[in-house]
């Protein structure tokens, strides 16, 4: 016999008419919800299957009147897709390895080891969450200028290993493990460390599924500070190119302009429907104190 979990809401409570009628307005506000961020999706996908007179016409129409397929076709070779790619996953993966070196280790000394002063470091960086990020961008401009990593992605990675919300959801995940874990580690001679890479981490795959969304994210939508620090080409990450040369760009027509920026769109949907069930776990034990 197949069984159901129990919902918040029984099959009783739906019998009693005030609850009944609540329930459906919440249902009724989800799928208005749902209906106003598809819709801008279903808008630049089916812009791009048409003619580009038609896209320009008024009044406008939500379904073109030719499916022109090829529109994808063109827009696939109008610029180096495939390369631009790459350097977003180049991006990405950089961010994610200083992620989990730098502030995993940062965090977890927060988390687990003695250290000076620790409850004014972290609300040190706590403090840095109220700090708009507009006001440091110069700042960190002329400091990779200083040390030479302008047109490189060192200029991309540093900087994550300086991100305070991603180090205070680390160290409340590590507050959640049991301390007795790591004291059984250290009477047989672990150093902190091995505390880290072989008890730490391990446990903490579910936070750092959630944080490398979160970064690929990033990497995939951030274009103003790669088109500052990128000056060829062949460094621009896949959102620079689409500013630079297709949102920017006059001569382009505007059905070719949707299709690639439905091409572009899809990735990080998927990705996020794919796991968007590890970032509630990776947020729900973040928020676990032990």
């Amino acid at each position: 016999m197949k069984t159901f979990e129990r919902g918040i809401l029984s099959a009783h409570d739906l019998k009693k008419p005030g609850t009944r009628i609540v329930y459906y307005l919440i249902m009724l506000l989800v799928v208005i919800m749902a209906c106003s961020m598809l819709y801008p999706m279903l808008v630049i996908f089916f812009n791009g299957l048409k003619l580009n007179t038609e896209v320009n016409s008024f009044p406008p129409t939500f379904l073109p009147s030719e499916w022109h397929f090829e529109n994808y076709r063109k827009a696939w070779g109008y610029i180096e897709l495939p390369m631009y790619f790459r350097n977003t996953m180049f991006i990405f993966i950089g961010n994610m390895v200083v992620t989990i070196i730098v502030l995993g280790l940062a965090s977890f000394s927060l988390s687990r080891m003695s250290v000076p002063y620790k409850k004014v470091i972290f609300y040190f960086f706590l403090l840095t969450l109220f700090i708009p990020p507009t006001t440091y961008i110069i700042p960190n401009f002329v400091n990779l200028r200083d040390l030479g990593l302008m047109n490189s992605f060192w200029a991309l990675w540093l900087p994550a290993g300086a991100n305070a919300f991603y180090l205070l959801l680390l160290k409340s995940f590590f507050d959640s493990i049991n301390m007795e874990l790591f004291e059984s580690a250290r009477i047989d001679g672990a150093s902190e460390i091995r505390l880290f890479y072989q008890i730490a981490f391990p446990l903490s795959v579910p936070i750092f599924a959630t944080l490398a969304i979160f970064v690929f994210a990033t990497a995939w939508n951030d274009w103003y500070w790669p088109g500052l620090i990128m000056s060829t080409n062949d460094k621009y990450p896949l959102a620079t190119a689409i500013s630079k040369y297709v949102v920017n760009i006059r001569r382009l027509d505007v059905n070719l302009r949707f299709a690639i920026l439905s091409m572009v769109t899809l990735p990080p949907v998927v990705v996020f429907l794919l796991f968007q069930k590890y970032i509630v776990r990776g947020l729900n034990f973040g928020g676990i104190k032990g």
